[in-house]
């Protein structure tokens, strides 16, 4: 865990916020408070954040909708829902939206902070363990990372199922991707429209990558796509 990691939280409770982004902050977190969950992505969009602790029950948008949007945005950062809904459906559902922790008001602020630590470090490990962020295709280079295509001094951005599509495509360079483990590891289904989305997304890239000499995407009937490199 960094000195500072940076917290994203989302409460509504102000006396509630308050005593928790103070007790964060002690506990050497830098805090960013949002109280009202409609503004609760454009924020996160905003910043740059470690782990994200949301209520469930705010203003507008409630916490499920906004941990969804966050893991479409970034999937990788790590979400705990502190919340007074203690329903087992409830709970069902905060980790179906892809959380790693879901604790229930009241709790224990140490066992919340050790709860915390213990996501950072092991995020930590796995970024480690990651060898490969920077890629050669052909004469561009994409980098997983920043999310970035570079051809000839031209930078192009990508979004995060554009990149980990082209993260998949890149580890399997001249081999066949699978489309079912390519919509099971980006979108985490295999359903029509999720199909269809993978589609536009290759579209995407065959766009991003047009201009580079000996490279293309092409359709492996009946079983998925291959990034070949001349």
């Amino acid at each position: 865990m960094t000195e500072q990691s940076r917290v994203f939280m989302v409460e509504d409770d102000r006396n509630f916020g308050t005593v928790m982004k103070a007790y964060l902050e002690i506990n050497k977190f830098e805090v960013t408070w949002v109280k009202d969950g409609l503004q609760a992505l454009k924020r996160f969009k905003e910043g740059h954040f470690d782990i994200c602790i949301l209520d469930v029950m705010l203003p507008n948008v409630d916490g499920f909708t906004i941990a969804r949007e966050i893991k479409e945005y970034n999937q990788e950062i790590p979400i705990i829902f502190l919340t007074a809904k203690v329903m087992k459906e409830d709970v069902l559902e905060g980790f179906s939206t892809g959380a790693d922790d879901y604790i229930t008001k009241p709790f224990d602020s140490e066992i919340l902070i050790c709860k915390i630590k213990a996501i950072l470090n092991r995020n930590k490990r796995q970024n480690k363990e990651e060898v490969q962020t920077e890629y050669s295709i052909g004469t561009a280079t994409f980098n997983h990372e920043f999310r970035t295509i570079t051809l000839n001094g031209e930078e192009q951005k990508l979004s995060p199922k554009e990149a980990d599509l082209l993260l998949l495509l890149c580890q399997t360079q001249n081999k066949v991707l699978p489309r079912d483990k390519a919509l099971k590891q980006v979108w985490g289904e295999t359903g029509y429209f999720t199909t269809r989305s993978m589609d536009v997304y290759i579209t995407k890239l065959r766009k991003y990558l047009k201009d580079v000499d000996g490279v293309e995407i092409i359709n492996i009937h009946g079983s998925g796509y291959q990034l070949r490199i001349d």
